[in-house]
């Protein structure tokens, strides 16, 4: 990227790197070769994904006589202060000022020599959209800003499904700087594989510092040694959460065939359930040295029978080792024997007087480090993700788990409760 200039006009020649941080240089290349359809950048403030986002409209607009944008807020009011100065700054920085007519009744920029247009809207009702249209070419590129603004991921579908119409190639931008908590569903977005989906995370410490200045540096500097929680959350991105977090220690990402072939140990756990309540199988994966599990698989949902259930377990193979059970249902963990599972129900009564075996395993779980494959466990993904502590109406946490919303959790819990209840291994 070093050598690629942008030919915004014929007396001016602009070096993209001198306006596209080095961070961005690898998802630029990925644009420009049509690697992906969705580039989700997120990030924590001063990353400059807005500001490369705002380069690369008018760029690719540019070098595409056929392609048209529109940039969405969640609400109309804030588009003027945000993404329209953004857009702005990024045709002044292209060198290209001359070349685009700037409106603000309604917001949008012109194109000169072609008529390509970059709208601007707020999104009320989402099915406002259809409304959306151009006389020359098509929308191209699309740019959500402060995805976690919307409404959700089902809000956001309904605009693509109207506004992606009518071209061969697509480029969608999701920006957002990541809420406090795991739970928030933006979060949750950018941790679903997708193969046509880039997703990039950035922060200030990956842009040259000239171009932040000392002001933010020092604002920065001093809120991470006054505040570290704060600064990880708000500079660096991470979603560090309100204290109300049970599972800290999670880690998203692919787990290979490989990995799985070379578990040294294998732990299987079965919550029973009809309707609502769904049956919930697990089985995992456990690094002793790394105090590490793995997800592997998981089984279930709302009226299941039994033998059914037994019969899904035995098709993949999982009759290899044994499954901890539930102890609600004790004829169902016979009928799983019956059906030749090595099943047994958990215990769960043991060290009630020392606060029962739902404190142990969970605790013990809390201790541990989890990977988890949205791919491979999609339901004790999101069960995990979302697990959180309940306040009271003072805004004080309850000292108690929740039991809701838990059921590939407590499989879990009974997987390895012959650990966590074991004398002396006790969090």
């Amino acid at each position: 990227m070093g050598e690629l200039q942008s030919s915004t006009t014929s007396q001016n020649q602009i070096l993209l790197t001198d306006i596209i941080a080095p961070s961005f240089y690898s998802v630029h290349w990925d644009i420009l070769e049509g690697k992906h359809t969705y580039y989700d950048l997120y990030g924590g403030r001063g990353s400059t994904k807005s500001s490369f986002i705002g380069v690369e409209i008018p760029l690719g607009m540019m070098q595409d006589p056929m392609a048209n944008a529109v940039i969405f807020r969640k609400y109309a009011v804030t588009l003027r202060e945000s993404v329209y100065e953004q857009i702005q700054w990024g045709i002044d920085a292209l060198g290209a000022t001359d070349l685009w007519e700037a409106k603000v009744s309604p917001l949008s920029f012109v194109y000169k020599p072609t008529g390509q247009k970059i709208l601007f809207r707020g999104l009320d009702k989402a099915k406002k959209t259809k409304s959306i249209k151009v006389s020359h070419g098509y929308f191209k590129y699309l740019w959500f800003e402060e995805l976690d603004e919307f409404a959700g991921i089902e809000e956001i579908r309904t605009v693509q499904q109207s506004v992606l119409r009518g071209g061969s190639k697509f480029v969608v931008f999701k920006s957002f700087n990541p809420p406090i908590t795991n739970a928030n569903w933006a979060n949750q977005y950018v941790n679903e594989p997708r193969v046509d989906a880039l997703r990039h995370k950035s922060d200030y410490t990956t842009v040259p510092r000239e171009w932040l200045g000392q002001q933010f540096i020092d604002d920065a500097e001093h809120l991470k040694e006054t505040n570290p929680k704060a600064y990880q959350h708000e500079y660096l991105g991470i979603p560090v959460g309100l204290g109300t977090t049970v599972f800290e220690f999670i880690e998203i990402r692919e787990i290979t065939d490989e990995e799985i072939a070379n578990m040294e140990r294998i732990y299987q756990g079965q919550d029973w359930g009809w309707y609502p309540d769904p049956k919930a199988f697990v089985r995992i994966g456990y690094n002793r040295n790394k105090e590490t599990l793995y997800y592997i698989d998981e089984m279930g949902g709302c009226k299941i029978r039994v033998a059914d259930m037994a019969a899904q377990i035995k098709a993949k193979g999982y009759d290899d080792y044994r499954i901890i059970c539930g102890a609600d249902e004790n004829e169902s963990t016979v009928d799983f024997r019956d059906k030749g599972l090595p099943a047994r129900a958990a215990e769960v009564g043991r060290m009630s007087q020392w606060g029962g075996s739902v404190k142990y395993t969970m605790e013990w779980l809390q201790c541990r480090r989890h990977v988890i494959d949205p791919r491979r466990t999609p339901r004790l993904y999101k069960e995990f993700i979302e697990y959180e502590l309940e306040v009271d109406t003072n805004g004080e946490v309850i000292p108690a788990y929740p039991d809701k919303n838990n059921h590939w959790i407590d499989a879990t819990r009974y997987a390895i409760s012959p650990m966590a209840l074991r004398r002396g291994n006790s969090a």
